[in-house]
């Protein structure tokens, strides 16, 4: 299976970090439009501690996601307007996957959420 290459150069110019108060993460990826905004997460792992974590993705993925034609179709779907200061959230590999971009290796120690909505 052929994964996700990250480019060599890149540059954020989409989405931005953003900080908020949710039970599984304190930041993320955040889309926005007009008042409609998509958290997007991604699965940390330290592995002197042995613990994982959820932030926000790696920063040559945002406008590599953003760019992709079926976004905009996406972002309609999931999106949604910000409640308790939190935003509808998809893990990185559930969007990659919606746009069918290739997906990034698989770590031993990932989680997976068995619901759609996080």
């Amino acid at each position: 299976m052929m994964y996700y290459t990250p480019p060599k150069e890149f540059k954020v110019t989409k989405g931005v970090i953003y900080k908020c108060d949710h039970i599984v993460f304190t930041s993320c990826t955040l889309y926005l439009q007009d008042n409609r905004g998509l958290s997007v997460i991604q699965q940390r792992f330290d592995r002197r501690a042995k613990r994982t974590w959820w932030s926000e993705i790696d920063p040559w993925l945002v406008d590599d996601i953003y760019n992709q034609k079926t976004f905009g179709d996406y972002f309609k779907l999931r999106s949604g307007e910000c409640v308790d200061g939190v935003y509808p959230t998809v893990t990185v590999r559930q969007i990659m996957h919606s746009l069918g971009m290739r997906p990034l290796p698989k770590e031993p120690c990932e989680t997976v959420f068995d619901r759609k909505e996080i």
